[in-house]
């Protein structure tokens, strides 16, 4: 039997965060405090399938993305990625990964196409094999041939986030790790990325983890879903069958944003936490 496209056994992740009473304000002193990013996480995701995380900021999401793309490590617990453990394994993880961020970095002086050829070489691609995918992702997300060339510096937060989506999808990775990757686009652009997302799932085998505040692009685009809140899975099921948790709000049928609210309060407040400070 093949191992599962992601598995997480009772993950714990803590960041260490400042804290400062008024006594050490005024001694200039300061305390830190232990604050749990996710605690004891259990989680399989199956092969080519779409997978979504939901959650309050604050919840753990991204931090579950960097721990699975091996930019964090888990303080306990594994997590292996086709059957291979991320600390152990490490460069056998990252030849089957690419991780699309809300805070994607770029080299902003250089192009669309000198930022995949930098990607592409970093993975070894054959420039032959290159040159062509990158034309044909970034005409599929809806960029201008004209902007190919441009400085990234140039361009709009929406633009510079599909090339963003373009160097994920670049190396065909069988684990695609998506945290907010339509964050800021308009909505003709999330439907690019989104029916992009559904086409590489079918023609490449991929698996896909996806993270968004979007209820209609998680119930549109995933097999099955997971809300996460204080580090801990709280609901995970189909769209269809996490609306079941909720009663009908006045005759109608709840919404997932009406679950969401539901099982997390609505809390959407909490900054994020990603590093310790």
């Amino acid at each position: 039997m093949l191992p599962s496209a992601l598995e997480l056994e009772r993950v714990r992740k803590v960041f260490s965060r400042k804290q400062r009473s008024l006594a050490r304000r005024v001694s200039h002193t300061s305390g830190r405090k232990d604050v749990v990013a996710l605690e004891s996480l259990n989680l399989t995701v199956d092969r080519r399938e779409i997978f979504g995380v939901l959650g309050p900021n604050g919840s753990g999401k991204s931090t579950l993305i960097r721990l699975v793309s091996t930019l964090l490590l888990p303080d306990s617990g594994t997590i292996r990625v086709f059957g291979h453990d991320i600390e152990k394994e490490e460069f056998a993880v990252k030849r089957l990964i690419n991780r699309v961020s809300v805070d994607a970095a770029f080299f902003k002086k250089f192009s669309p196409l000198e930022n995949l050829t930098y990607a592409a070489r970093l993975y070894g691609m054959p420039m032959s094999e290159a040159r062509g995918k990158m034309r044909e992702i970034l005409l599929r997300l809806g960029l201008k041939e004209e902007t190919f060339t441009e400085p990234m510096e140039r361009m709009s937060r929406g633009m510079q986030q599909k090339v963003a989506v373009a160097r994920g999808f670049l190396t065909s990775p069988s684990l695609l790790l998506l945290d907010e990757p339509t964050t800021g686009l308009d909505p003709y652009s999330k439907r690019d990325v989104q029916a992009f997302v559904r086409e590489v799932r079918e023609s490449h085998d991929a698996t896909v983890v996806l993270t968004t505040h979007d209820m209609d692009e998680a119930e549109r685009l995933c097999d099955r879903i997971a809300i996460l809140d204080k580090g801990k899975v709280i609901a995970l099921d189909t769209a269809e069958g996490l609306k079941n948790l909720v009663p009908k709000q006045d005759g109608n049928a709840p919404t997932l944003e009406d679950v969401f609210i539901a099982l997390t309060g609505g809390r959407m407040e909490d900054k994020e936490l990603e590093v310790a400070e």
